[in-house]
């Protein structure tokens, strides 16, 4: 693949790793593609496996390595995302993608051109959780149309390879796609600041249990969904409605003194982390929209909050 964000050298020196340097930009392939950092980095994985398997004379035949190794991702990618569905059928609960810390990594790729701000308005949303959890309701096929084509601009005829589809059948995927993302969007885009302010006030109002504020912060239709994964204590269907979200905050606060709030950037958006003991137990992502939350996302399955525990040491 050449298109968009691949950036891959093509005039390195012989005997020079041809392929160094493209890992982080698979990263953030899988990443989009999969919503599961450890997913994301077994198939990386495997890409340079199979890479490395190659004869050398194979290996110098191919002229881009990156475009290579994105292809390959990306067919390790669809086939995990078949298996994934059934995975995530017997998981106990809501599943949600892995929250990030504030790793720019995630947000630009290596070789990326930065010169258009709308490109780089798409590579920041497309990791912020309202977008990956919008990407888990497409079929996997339309999600690495969508992904690569409108979120890494490679062309379609690239993609019909990581498919075994035409170039028309890979439009009309991401054309699919692309609706869906167009009907979840939030109507009212929020400023950065704006975002920030709610989250804070959200984190204030907890922090001393008043439900009447936060029942004010919230939109009567808000959804909060958690994600324990079975392996934490969280309600098991989201919870609809601004009131009953609020006393379910503030249950939760009255059942664990101690309870810190942070203020942390998750997945590239104003979010907050709940830790107790110095231990990480909660990461929460918001949706905003007229200055009032939408949308509460709850990780607390410890298996996706370890990157946290290595992030979030500060006070």
């Amino acid at each position: 693949m050449s298109g968009g964000t691949a950036g891959a050298s093509e005039d390195r020196t012989a005997g020079e790793d041809r392929t160094a340097g493209e890992r982080r930009q698979l990263m953030n392939v899988a990443y989009r593609l999969l919503g599961s950092v450890a997913e994301s980095e077994d198939a990386v994985q495997e890409a340079y496996t199979r890479w490395y398997a190659l004869p050398p004379g194979r290996q110098d035949e191919i002229a881009s390595p990156g475009a290579w190794l994105t292809t390959v991702t990306g067919r390790i990618c669809l086939d995990v995302l078949g298996s994934a569905r059934a995975r995530r059928e017997r998981y106990v609960g809501a599943w949600l993608p892995d929250p990030l810390p504030d790793h720019s990594e995630w947000r630009h790729g290596p070789g990326a051109d930065l010169a258009d701000p709308a490109d780089q308005m798409v590579l920041d949303e497309s990791v912020t959780m309202a977008f990956l959890v919008v990407l888990e309701s497409m079929t996997r096929a339309e999600r690495v149309a969508f992904v690569l084509h409108d979120v890494f601009r490679y062309p379609f005829a690239e993609i019909a390879a990581v498919l075994g589809r035409t170039s028309a059948a890979c439009k009309q995927l991401a054309a699919s796609a692309r609706r869906r993302v167009r009907a979840a969007r939030a109507p009212v885009s929020v400023a950065a600041a704006g975002r920030a302010d709610a989250v804070r006030r959200v984190k204030e109002a907890w922090e001393s249990q008043d439900i009447a504020a936060l029942v004010g912060l919230l939109d009567p239709a808000a959804v909060m969904t958690a994600d324990g994964g079975g392996l934490a204590g969280a309600a098991l269907r989201p919870i609809e409605g601004g009131a009953r979200i609020a006393q379910y905050m503030v249950a939760i606060a009255d059942k664990a003194p101690g309870l810190e709030l942070l203020e942390r950037s998750v997945n590239g958006t104003p979010g907050l982390v709940a830790r107790r003991d110095g231990v990480v137990m909660t990461v929460a992502s918001f949706d905003i929209a007229d200055g009032r939350v939408t949308r509460i996302w709850a990780v607390r399955n410890p298996e996706k909050l370890r990157p946290w525990a290595r992030h979030d040491d500060t006070p």
